[in-house]
């Protein structure tokens, strides 16, 4: 009777035990239910994949058909290439590191995606490598569309650069580029330093909202004229400067010339606002600690013509 006891004290624990394992294994079965539908559902691209012996997708998350377009996730999984080929070409190198071990995991990874229209997308991207006997042999992570981002970061930069009124460079980046020349980058250079003659009295007769007229004006004729080696800037209220980095190509004289002008062909038709602007020029054929000599000599001739422009009219 006792053995009988013992038999049916040890089956009734085994098939608790069995209960307790079969409880824990539904459990770890719907916590994983959960995370797959947690992982599915993201707006993130999460992918597993395998680097070593070929490359291959073991799971990449539906979510890159909402931004690259409808059958990426397919057609990637078949093909790992397919996703992979639609990296921006100047990206690509990066992903080679990436994929061969050789890149800094600890950082983000800023990348571009072309969409299925063919417009690139910014992504960031956070990647781990997965190691086998000491061998990179898959890679896993969570990508990011950045373009918000992106486009707040260019829009931040571009204020930080650009004079808010004429939408030209402004000061700052006038005098960063400046710096270059004076201290790094040696080349032939030519400054125009040009000023408002008649600012004041637009902002005093017919009031400011004039007055930024004509510095938008100006600004317009100025800019048809910047390209790579002609830099313009607002540098004051009613300054502004032509930064010449290929005198050869661009003559300063010339420059000059062409401005005054644009200047006349507007004032011809315009009935409202007339723009007279001084020029001064200084060149040299070195900018290397010649900049400050080169921006002194530019802003006495621009006084020295509006001294004559002022006799001319008196």
């Amino acid at each position: 009777m006792e053995i009988w006891t013992l038999i049916a004290g040890i089956a009734a624990g085994v098939s608790l035990f069995k209960g307790f394992d079969y409880i824990k294994n539904s459990e770890a079965r719907e916590n994983e239910k959960r995370i797959y539908q947690l992982v599915e559902r993201s707006k993130d691209i999460i992918y597993y994949c395998e680097t070593k012996p070929q490359l291959r997708f073991r799971y990449l998350s539906p979510s890159i058909d909402s931004i690259l377009g409808s059958g990426v996730q397919v057609r990637s999984m078949v093909n790992a290439w397919t996703s992979i080929d639609l990296l921006h070409p100047d990206d690509r190198e990066l992903l080679d590191r990436k994929l061969s071990g050789k890149l800094d995991y600890s950082q983000p990874i800023i990348q571009r995606w072309k969409d299925d229209e063919g417009n690139y997308k910014y992504f960031e991207e956070f990647a781990t490598p997965i190691f086998k006997n000491g061998e990179m042999t898959a890679i896993q992570g969570v990508i990011r569309n950045i373009d918000e981002k992106m486009r707040l970061q260019e829009e931040l930069i571009y204020k930080a650069h650009h004079d808010g009124l004429s939408g030209l460079y402004n000061r700052l980046f006038f005098e960063t580029q400046s710096t270059e020349l004076d201290e790094e980058n040696d080349i032939p250079v030519a400054l125009l330093l040009c000023d408002l003659d008649e600012l004041k009295y637009y902002n005093d007769t017919h009031g400011h909202r004039t007055g930024d007229e004509l510095i938008k004006e100006t600004s317009k004729i100025l800019r048809s004229l910047q390209s790579d080696e002609v830099l313009i800037a607002r540098i004051g209220g009613d300054e502004f400067a032509v930064l010449i980095k290929d005198t050869e190509k661009h003559p300063p004289e010339e420059l000059k010339k062409t401005i005054h002008q644009k200047i006349a062909n507007y004032n011809r038709f315009s009935k409202t606002i007339k723009i007279m602007l001084s020029i001064g020029i200084s060149s040299s054929m070195t900018s290397l600690g010649k900049m400050n000599e080169i921006y002194t000599s530019a802003d006495q001739n621009m006084y020295e013509e509006k001294r004559r422009r002022k006799k001319s009219f008196s």
